[in-house]
């Protein structure tokens, strides 16, 4: 694959696999193209024809609510038509290989495949074995990454902060496991925020983070004090082998956001999460549901962000 398998050569966005080595200027340009489709959901009509006649596959290997509900609206809304592929019901359950499914949805005349998968790397390896006029949308894979996750709050971000050069944002909980942190931290660094921290105890905060310009805190009052961004990740039980987390409840009680540790970040600090919420685990109802949190936003966000992906790699040439 090429130095920059997302870019063509053009330097424009063919495929969005990783926020990891986008270039600024193409994460502010999808951020850009995404705040002219906020106000589409106001509309009487909600749907441009900027899609029309494409068709979009969605491939979730993974379960999945919000993402693919909003990559759906997303395709919907620009005019594509939409597929989704009954994982249960389609040939990879019969030990199909990935790349084959691929072949034959692409003898279906696919444009954009929209793919979330267990394994890290999947969307890349789909994107390496694609025609040139086809295009591939990371939904998440494995822990790897999850882009529009990550620009969507990059999104919410700005929309609330405006500046990303003097901020203080603080991602709280399970980092080992989340590809939305990874994808939050590249972006974040990329767009010149001047310190991103990493919160939680030692088992859920990978060693190397500091590589990356990362401040880590597994003091949870060191890591929300003056903090103008708070970033909650859901506990991944479901990616954790034994022996990481004595309980929940544990967790919740030395790193667990609550009104009065909220109290140490700034007074205007907004407070963010990814979803699913366990509440009472990673933070309060009264925390969620407060007038500092933005995670019902953050949706919103992430259905214009989706029509901005896909309009721009819809439009790009090899």
């Amino acid at each position: 694959m090429p130095a920059h398998p997302q870019l063509n050569r053009n330097g424009e966005l063919r495929h969005l696999l990783s926020t990891e080595g986008l270039p600024r200027d193409v994460l502010l340009h999808i951020m850009d193209t995404a705040q002219g489709f906020m106000s589409f959901g106001e509309r009487e009509v909600k749907k441009v024809p900027l899609l029309r006649g494409k068709s979009v596959f969605n491939l979730f290997f993974e379960n999945s609510t919000r993402t693919r509900t909003t990559f759906e609206i997303a395709a919907q809304r620009l005019s594509a038509d939409v597929f989704n592929l009954d994982i249960q019901r389609s040939s990879t359950s019969k030990g199909e290989s990935l790349l084959d499914t691929i072949a034959n949805l692409e003898a279906m005349d696919a444009d954009i495949f929209v793919v979330r998968h267990g394994q890290s790397g999947a969307p890349f390896l789909i994107a390496s074995h694609v025609p040139r006029h086809v295009h591939v949308v990371n939904a998440g894979d494995g822990r790897h990454a999850h882009p529009t996750q990550g620009l969507l709050d990059m999104m919410t971000i700005r929309h609330y902060k405006r500046d990303f050069s003097a901020l203080t944002v603080a991602i709280v909980g399970d980092i080992v496991h989340s590809r939305v942190a990874r994808s939050d931290i590249h972006a974040l660094t990329t767009l010149g925020v001047p310190e991103v921290r990493a919160v939680g105890p030692k088992t859920l905060v990978p060693a190397d983070l500091q590589q990356l310009g990362v401040r880590v805190c597994h003091d949870i009052e060191q890591g929300l004090r003056d903090a103008d961004v708070v970033i909650a990740l859901r506990l991944q039980n479901e990616r954790m082998a034994g022996g990481l987390l004595p309980s929940a409840s544990e967790f919740h009680m030395m790193y667990g956001l609550t009104p009065d540790r909220l109290r140490l970040a700034r007074r205007d600090a907004i407070v963010m999460h990814p979803g699913p919420i366990n509440r009472g685990v990673e933070l309060d109802s009264s925390v969620a549901d407060g007038p500092q949190s933005v995670i019902l936003p953050q949706v919103r966000f992430g259905i214009a962000v989706r029509m901005a992906v896909l309009s721009i790699v819809a439009n790009t040439g090899a």
